[in-house]
């Protein structure tokens, strides 16, 4: 048996479980988010799939040549069909199982395992047959050993960097798992040409091969069916996010678009109406800011860009360069320019981590933090020393509003977030929908923090379109967060501990 064989089949191999690894977290963000849940619940299937495959490899290892091969073939196909039912599948389950789990994590936990495992199970088999393989007839074992070990790292390492560097961004994650399955076919049609070759002249292993290869064909016939069948969740697959946009006009009564980044809808635009606040986190940002700076802000800085809701209103009078977005990823922005009636010249852009564009530039009237999706949070956004950087960019009189989603039974991700603004603001409001003060559930919550309180604690906010209701805001008594703080003891964020993902966890 070709040396050379061995170490490509391994380098493939192990390449082709790595993509299939990186493709699962973004495949499941359209439907569990892509939070610290999510990536654990992943890696631990896919090794947990691994760790079954070499189990199951070792009992074929000490299998003749020829079996082996065939099970090496065998476990190509079973890749290849595994990684393309995932595509379907995920549609199929997502909606069940979700709804039968009510702990998000527990759903995300089945759904990876719904879809991931089996793969990672194909993609675990070989490795000890190729490893016995190539220790057989060789004096020098160890070194083979070696050189498989070593091989199986470097096509781990380049799955890894391909699938997120390239192949989601470039060809989406249906295409990518496609292309994967192409890999596992062509290993099983490598394998088979080997036991041929190994058998040649002997007229052994005729009736064995045959169910082997009648699979081989059936899988390369998926492989070729699945362009044709599958359509992905997203809009557009970008580096960071799967992004999509909405046309919600019957639900509005007006012409109207939400963006959906990863699984939670992060802005919502009525078209030809920029004044027009659906969401109310935004209306509550916007309401706040007229409040204590007496107008609109002519300077403010924007911790993500999303729909670019708020820099679209407060720039509707004049372009206003003096707003600066900084959002991470450039994709996001050029949708919002396409879909979502926003001109991102009439205010200056910056694509990057937030954190680091801040320490770029001069000093605000605001600074909005609105990076902040469900249990999804950028954990470096919520600390001590960020607030303290945020601070020491804010203009005399200037004020830092973000918005949180946390559950009302919990709080336990707000009252940590008030404890740190707490220990760098003088104050610190929490703002809702007065609704949402006795309306239980997941509630979206706007923080204020600065060196002076708002003068008004509730506020009626016009309809936003005829016929609607007036919404009323309020700001939650300052006692009433002071006890929630004391009672539940919070965590103090900082850059070295900032639990952020378990406070908003399960329930949230």
């Amino acid at each position: 048996m070709p040396f050379a064989f061995l170490l490509a089949a391994q380098f493939v191999i192990a390449a082709a479980g790595l993509v299939v690894e990186i493709v699962a977290g973004r495949m499941l963000a359209p439907y569990v988010g892509m939070s610290l849940y999510t990536w654990t619940a992943v890696i631990a299937v896919v090794f947990a799939g691994f760790s079954a495959g070499h189990w199951a490899g070792g009992l074929l290892a000490d299998r003749p040549l020829r079996t082996g091969l065939l099970a090496l073939a065998a476990s190509g196909v079973l890749g290849a069909l595994t990684t393309l039912a995932a595509l379907p599948l995920i549609a199929v389950l997502s909606g069940p199982l979700l709804s039968a789990l009510s702990d998000p994590v527990s759903g995300i936990v089945a759904l990876a395992t719904a879809l991931f495992f089996l793969p990672s199970f194909a993609a675990g088999i070989p490795s000890p047959i190729l490893a016995r393989i190539a220790i057989q007839n060789r004096d020098r074992s160890g070194r083979a050993l070696g050189a498989l070990h070593a091989v199986s790292a470097i096509g781990a390492i380049a799955g890894t960097l391909a699938a997120g560097y390239v192949f989601i961004s470039w060809l989406g994650t249906a295409r990518t798992l496609i292309a994967v399955a192409g890999c596992y076919v062509a290993f099983a049609l490598a394998c088979l040409w080997m036991v041929r070759r190994a058998t040649r002249g002997t007229g052994s292993g005729h009736r064995t091969v045959l169910p082997v290869a009648i699979l081989t064909v059936l899988a390369g016939g998926a492989l070729l069916a699945a362009p044709a069948t599958v359509t992905g969740a997203c809009d557009t697959e970008s580096r960071y996010y799967c992004i999509r946009s909405l046309d919600i006009s019957d639900e509005i009564g007006a012409i109207a678009r939400v963006m959906v980044i990863d699984h939670l809808g992060h802005g919502i635009n009525v078209i030809g109406a920029p004044l027009r606040l659906e969401m109310p986190y935004a209306a509550i940002i916007d309401a706040v800011a007229r409040e204590r700076l007496a107008g609109v802000p002519s300077s403010a800085f924007f911790v993500g860009g999303g729909a670019l809701t708020l820099p679209r209103a407060w720039s509707v009078d004049a372009p206003a360069p003096g707003l600066v977005v900084a959002e991470i990823d450039p994709q996001v922005t050029r949708i919002a320019a396409r879909d979502f009636d926003v001109d991102p010249a009439r205010f200056t852009m910056r694509h990057g981590d937030a954190r680091r564009l801040l320490r770029e530039e001069g000093a605000f009237q605001v600074v909005v933090g609105d990076a902040f999706t469900d249990i999804a949070v950028p954990a470096h956004l919520v600390t001590r020393e960020f607030y303290g950087e945020i601070r020491a960019r804010l203009a005399p009189g200037g004020f830092y509003a973000m918005n949180l989603i946390d559950h009302m039974t919990r709080l336990q991700a707000l009252a940590a977030t008030v404890k740190t603004l707490g220990s760098v603001f003088p104050v610190v409001e929490v703002w809702v929908e007065a609704d949402d003060f006795t309306a239980g559930g997941r509630t979206t919550f706007v923080l204020v923090a600065g060196d002076t309180p708002t003068a008004h604690g509730r506020m009626v906010l016009a309809p936003t379109a005829a016929g609607s209701a007036s919404r009323i805001i309020a700001r939650m008594p300052e006692k009433r967060v002071a006890g929630l703080v004391e009672r539940l003891d919070p965590p103090l964020l900082t850059d070295d501990y900032a639990p952020i993902d378990r406070l908003m966890g399960p329930e949230s």
